[in-house]
């Protein structure tokens, strides 16, 4: 008699993508779709024999068991389906906090904890120092076969490369092997398809793709400084149609941080998708703002749905430029919005307030504002984003500030608070407050209640601008609107729950 086997003995590895401490731009996106990384690593591990594989995201968790604090409950979750391992994402600095609540009650549970991505990376002996065991760097598919393969052997840990971990209290970790890891797949058409059915609790309406890992700019406040490695054009294009075919997708975002890496794979891609959809999928993408001189691209992506441009700008100010090493001055920059908005959607974002070095240091916050304003009322763009400057881990901007004694302790300014909304270093030509409050001040501008009372005018008078203007422009324009009036909501409910005054008091007796 055949022996049956009860799949429910397997081992399970939970990928744990950890919630935002707040509300932030991110939030009301983050419950449409996901993270890319940490749903290719979790492929990668459902490929392994006799073991589960599932992915809680924090962010986008519909209907699974939530705690006193509406997130969701480990506790339950490891109670109906103990996991033997787990990941944690680790890309968004601000999250890090969770990350440790987490670790902390899973090392209690006896479980296998792995980190990833750019903060575990750049921080190893941190993270590893908070329940951790170990540390992946940089790509990650291939070494999470490795680790769950080998999960339980004696010292299985010493053989596998890019990785840091603590042995006997002791560091370990082989910045040789961690470089070199990059070579061992340079080609990304070997990694398999992502697969979002591994998802408990989530709904994904916006299917986050990829096809370039890296990028050859040299940006000061960027820690995605990795050698470019791609996929084959055709691989994104197989992507697509998988995901159409077995999850009847229609939205996608092409995460890639640099197109211009590989812009004529791009292209080919973008082609291959036009040939089998038209335009009938709704494709964003990231942009550099340079790329408005390419209206071949532009063409060829509009052509292929391409519907939305998250861009770049930064800021309009060309000592902002230069120190942050843009390769580009403000003069062009209006006439290469104009044309890209000819082409798609403008979401254009922006960082206010760049810690120059004290020696170049020239504007008052007014006159930066001022600035930021008049620009964004001559760009006109369908959405902005305005951010105080990030001095993430494993910057050069981070590297600059810890040198020039500015950034302000963790005791002060905790990882939470490291998602664009807070000071987190002391300015040299404003107060604090100034800065702090600088990002509201110019979107206030753009997101303000008043969109209401043109939504109101557009609707009425669509019937004399649809024969005027035509029901593009007159759509495009109501719209825009409606993400300004959405807009200003949402920073409302910022300012209701940021105390913001108590965190500038903090930093002003510091």
């Amino acid at each position: 008699m055949i022996k049956t086997i009860d799949k429910n003995d397997w081992p399970l590895f939970r990928m744990i993508i950890p919630a935002f401490p707040e509300i932030n731009i991110f939030t009301r996106q983050a419950r449409k779709t996901t993270a890319l990384g940490p749903i290719m690593v979790a492929t990668a591990a459902n490929k392994l024999w006799r073991w589960r594989v599932e992915i809680i995201d924090e962010n986008n968790n519909r209907k699974g068991p939530r705690d006193s604090n509406g997130l969701p409950d480990h506790a339950v979750l490891q109670k109906e389906r103990p996991a033997t391992a787990v990941g944690f994402y680790c890309g968004l600095t601000s999250t890090m906090l969770r990350v440790w609540e987490l670790a902390e009650f899973y090392h209690q549970q006896k479980v296998f904890t792995i980190a990833g991505a750019w903060h575990a990376h750049y921080c190893p002996e941190e993270t590893l120092n908070h329940n951790i065991d170990v540390v992946v760097h940089r790509d990650a598919e291939r070494v999470i076969q490795q680790i769950l393969s080998n999960l339980g052997k004696e010292k299985f840990l010493e053989n596998i490369p890019g990785i840091s971990f603590l042995e006997n209290g002791e560091f370990k970790t082989d910045t040789s092997e961690i470089v070199q890891v990059l070579g061992l797949d340079p080609n990304l058409s070997n990694l398999p398809f992502p697969d979002f059915g591994l998802l408990r609790y989530a709904k994904i309406k916006l299917y986050p793709i990829s096809r370039i890992r890296g990028c050859s700019g040299n940006c000061e406040f960027c820690s995605v400084n990795e050698k470019p490695h791609w996929a084959c054009a055709k691989h994104l294009f197989e992507t697509v149609k998988w995901l159409v075919e077995t999850r009847n997708a229609k939205e996608f975002f092409l995460v890639d941080d640099s197109l211009k890496e590989d812009l004529d794979g791009t292209v080919e891609s973008f082609k291959m998708i036009t040939n089998e959809y038209g335009n009938r999928l709704d494709i964003s993408i990231q942009l550099w703002l340079k790329i408005a001189e390419n209206t071949e691209f532009l063409q060829t992506a509009r052509r292929a749905g391409v519907r939305t441009a998250c861009i770049g700008v930064e800021s309009p100010i060309d000592e902002d430029l230069k120190a942050m090493r843009k390769g580009y001055t403000s003069s062009k920059m209006l006439e290469w919005l104009k044309i890209l908005q000819r082409y798609v959607k403008t979401h254009i974002m922006l960082i206010a307030g760049y810690p120059l070095e004290e020696r170049n240091v020239f504007l008052s916050a007014k006159e930066i504002v001022k600035r930021f304003r008049r620009f964004i009322r001559k760009a006109h763009p369908d959405s902005v984003h305005v951010m105080l400057p990030g001095p993430g881990v494993g910057t050069p901007l981070r590297r600059r500030l810890e040198k020039e004694g500015r950034l302000f302790p963790q005791s002060i300014v905790p990882w939470s608070k490291y998602d664009g909304r807070f000071v987190c270093f002391r300015p040299s030509n404003m107060t604090v407050r100034e800065l702090q409050e600088m990002p509201f001040k110019i979107m206030g501008r753009f997101y303000n209640r008043w969109s209401s009372i043109r939504i109101a005018i557009r609707t009425i008078i669509f019937p004399l601008d649809y024969i005027v203007r035509g029901w593009k422009n007159w759509h495009r324009d109501w719209v825009r609107d409606v993400v300004k009036f959405g807009g200003y909501l949402l920073m409302e409910k910022w300012k209701a729950k940021q105390q913001t005054d108590e965190f500038i008091e903090k930093l002003e007796n510091h």
